[in-house]
């Protein structure tokens, strides 16, 4: 069966538009080409430099990175959740392995809150702390760092300059810093969130201040109101909604970040991961992600639902 591919002749204008058309889609094709060809050349240098820097133990180990999953699976499913709810385990041998009624939280002399449970708690307030803290402080920087707000540059430049220092680093980076100088524990976790999220936040309030109406601002300005008034009865009104749902979306993002300074020592659950993994307690760890596991989407479905109440639902929906 022949195939007929129609070709329609083209006017001289029409000659020059495909021919450029053509160039184009050949440039396109090089190009793509000589991107795949550095990606894989970066790769290939990133793998021999991890190798090197890990005196060769970087491929002799890799046939083995699945062999980790299979030393936590634990002998009996049900441990896990034994694990999670700080229940007796027939497999006791006198370690930490399977009881550890140390870190319980007792609210009265018998009931209890499961040491991970506690630990999660503990994780969720440092989030909380420190998102609070971050939301009030970025609230009045952003005002001043916002040009529709503060005319005067040697204000607004050096604002918008502190706030860039003070989201610089990631949040573990700084938590290192006051873990040296504080010692373990959330308060230098706390610490290091609220300075990195009084920064992000300050950024996004900004930016939201400066695309909001000037007519309020304008009215108010006519009858004398202070920059005050202004700020509180002319733009708060407007941005708050706004400003709520980045609180919501950071809260989620530090209750990331606080588990993570957690594994290096800033208190909660992370912590708790980390000596689990290092001792190889196999259902404490699984337990311990679990927890994670429904936590984190428990958060960003009541933050979800809350931004959606806030800003409605034309917010969430496709721009087609």
């Amino acid at each position: 069966m022949s195939s007929f591919t129609y070709k329609p002749e083209l006017s001289e204008r029409g000659a020059l538009i495909e021919n450029h058309w053509q160039d184009l889609a050949r440039g396109r094709r090089l190009y793509t080409m000589l991107s795949l060809a550095v990606l894989a050349l970066a790769l290939t240098g990133s793998l021999w430099f991890a190798n090197e820097t890990n005196s060769g133990k970087f491929f002799e180990r890799l046939p083995h990175f699945f062999d980790f999953v299979g030393d936590l699976m634990p002998r009996d499913g049900i441990e896990v959740w034994r694990a999670l709810l700080d229940l007796p385990s027939p497999y006791f041998d006198g370690s930490l392995k399977y009881d550890y009624p140390e870190g319980r939280y007792y609210v009265t002399d018998s009931l209890y809150v499961p040491e991970y449970v506690y630990k999660m708690t503990e994780t969720l307030n440092i989030a909380l702390l420190s998102t609070i803290i971050g939301f009030a402080l970025g609230f009045l920087l952003s005002f001043l760092a916002a040009k529709n707000m503060t005319a005067s540059p040697w204000i607004r430049v050096p604002v918008r300059r502190f706030m860039e220092l003070l989201r610089a680093f990631p949040e573990i980076v700084l938590a290192g810093f006051f873990l040296a100088i504080l010692s373990l524990g959330p308060i230098p976790a706390i610490i290091a969130v609220s300075i990195h999220t009084i920064g992000a936040l300050g950024k996004l309030f900004f930016e939201v201040i400066e695309n909001a109406d000037m007519k309020p601002d304008e009215g108010l300005k006519a009858v004398g109101a202070s920059w005050v008034e202004r700020a509180w009865f002319g733009m708060v009104p407007q941005v708050m909604p706004n400003f709520v749902s980045y609180f919501l979306l950071r809260f989620e993002i530090n209750v990331r970040a606080s588990t993570i300074i957690g594994a290096v020592g800033g208190g909660g659950i992370g912590e708790q991961l980390r000596l689990s993994i290092s001792r190889g307690h196999e259902a404490k760890t699984l337990a311990i992600v679990l927890l994670l596991f429904v936590t984190i989407i428990a958060v960003d479905q009541l933050s979800a639902w809350l931004r959606r109440k806030l800003v409605g639902d034309q917010a969430f929906q496709a721009v087609m």
